[in-house]
């Protein structure tokens, strides 16, 4: 027992170089910036369905088209 006394006082604390508030909005803003990424590619696949169907029909392949959708 007399370990785990001699243990929990020898902890120190140190200091943050933040307020403590400010590590939660890093993160916020960080997965927000993150969002916006990969709301910028979506539907990229779409916009490129025109030439991934020349190349697949030159190559040999499957179309990728939906049936125009």
């Amino acid at each position: 027992m007399s370990f785990v006394s001699i243990a929990l006082t020898e902890v120190e604390h140190i200091a943050l170089p933040l307020p403590i508030i400010v590590y939660p909005m890093v993160a916020a803003v960080l997965f927000l910036a993150l969002g916006v990424v990969l709301w910028s590619f979506r539907d990229v696949s779409n916009r490129h369905s025109p030439k991934a169907d020349a190349y697949a029909a030159a190559h040999g392949g499957h179309s990728s088209s939906t049936g125009g959708h």
